[in-house]
């Protein structure tokens, strides 16, 4: 005899949580449990209760601002739950009334159905380490919004710095701007003092990535990507921060459908209209691909940056990055010379800057000799064949990285001017 299932959904809020039960079938009673409040004790209590008559409990819930805690306690306790993506709810539109009650209802109703989208849920360590990116992102908005404010005080009173902002001449400009009210020069100050702070502050958490990236499971993926050109480790980490585990792509359309970065379309009959990117899905990782993208503009090289970059990855690894840099700034050449927008060109090549990376990562960790070198989910990692390099250590068709031939101490033994770029962190 099949177990009976019990399908819940929770309307989750601040302080309460509407609850909606639908049992298992077609014609299955769809009925309202009531409210509890939203504790992991009152979440205790009600899965016990529910699971007393032996049926078989399936949670859902919306993702929203109160995180992960419901599905990671439900986890534990032995019962499924799924975190369902808001914007891919089924919704009739002549629905005009929204409740609790209802929310709740529809959700374990469409959960029976099997017609909810569940989102990735990351462990705690890949959560904390999302946050500290994301934490830097909103120290960047904050220093960039800062930064306008002060340029707009200043263009307001007629003083325009002409040269490269942002550097030690240009504090010193400001220092000697004299205006006719006092009071100006205590904005001045306070703005300045307000740049000065969220620039302190983007620096730290920079500080904060690169301290806590070492411990993180999927600091080896990190590494690989920094192979790649606009992939510095504040951008790569972002990347993997926001995408989390790749391997649930089932292709390269599906993450790129994620990311936004596919065209938009409206077509009817024999009209096919198709416009820009959506812009749906993870803004973060798709700022983060653009930037990437705009470093192909320029001519293929390994500049000084990069090769220490690359010290210590596998010869494979900087084969693949250098052929997928060759590629992609072809590319970039090609549709700007068919008269592209930069924009638009910049756009295009993303999505393949990221189909080029996306090899690297999974490479990497199923193919490293280093038995200390784990996956995400904690198994050592073993060698694998790449679908297109082949076994490890074999050949690689196309053109050679040109510094391959330099070896590792090598590299280390170089002498860094103090006041060269390579020996601060890269941006990009």
């Amino acid at each position: 005899m099949d177990k009976l299932i019990t399908y819940v959904g929770l309307d989750v809020h601040k302080d309460t949580i509407a609850i909606a039960l639908a049992e298992s079938g077609k014609r299955g009673e769809v009925r309202e449990y009531g409210k509890i409040a939203n504790t992991s004790a009152a979440v205790k209590a009600v899965a016990i209760k529910l699971a007393r008559d032996g049926s078989e409990l399936r949670f859902c819930y919306e993702a929203g601002p109160c995180g992960y805690g419901i599905q990671r306690q439900l986890a534990a306790s032995k019962h499924a739950c799924v975190v369902v993506a808001p914007s891919l709810i089924p919704r009739r539109p002549g629905d005009r009334i929204k409740t609790d009650r209802r929310d709740a209802i529809n959700l374990a109703k469409l959960h029976r159905a099997g017609e909810l989208t569940a989102v990735w849920v990351p462990d705690q360590a890949h959560e904390a380490i999302r946050d500290l990116v994301r934490a830097r992102l909103a120290a960047v908005r904050t220093l960039r919004q800062t930064r306008q404010q002060l340029s707009s005080f200043l263009l307001r009173h007629g003083h325009h710095y002409r040269r490269p902002a942002w550097t030690q001449m240009h504090r010193r400009w400001l220092a000697g701007l004299r205006f006719e009210q006092p009071v100006h020069h205590i904005v001045l100050e306070d703005c300045i003092a307000a740049v000065e702070a969220a620039t302190a502050r983007r620096d730290r958490l920079e500080a904060h990535i690169e301290a806590a990236l070492p411990d993180w499971s999927l600091a080896p993926v990190v590494r690989a990507l920094q192979a790649l050109r606009g992939m510095a480790q504040v951008v790569a980490a972002t990347l993997i921060a926001e995408l989390g585990d790749i391997t649930r792509f089932a292709n390269p359309r599906q993450l790129m459908s994620y990311l936004g970065l596919v065209p938009s379309e409206h077509s009817s009959g024999g009209t096919r209209r198709r416009g820009g990117i959506t812009k749906a899905g993870n803004s973060a990782a798709r700022r983060m691909l653009i930037e990437a993208a705009w470093s192909y503009r320029f001519p293929a090289r390994i500049s000084r940056e990069m090769l220490l970059r690359q010290e210590g990855l596998p010869k494979a690894i900087r084969d693949t990055a250098w052929k997928a840099q060759e590629r992609l700034c072809r590319r970039y050449r090609r549709l700007a010379q068919a008269g592209k927008l930069p924009t638009v060109v910049t756009a295009a090549i993303a999505p393949n800057c990221r189909a080029s990376s996306g090899q690297l990562p999974n490479w990497y960790i199923g193919r490293t000799a280093d038995p200390l070198t784990k996956t995400a989910t904690g198994r050592t990692a073993t060698a694998l064949t790449h679908p297109k390099l082949g076994k490890a250590g074999g050949t690689v068709t196309g053109q050679e990285n040109p510094r391959i031939h330099y070896q590792p101490d090598l590299i280390r033994c170089w002498p860094l001017d103090r006041g060269s770029s390579a020996t601060h962190p890269v941006r990009r």
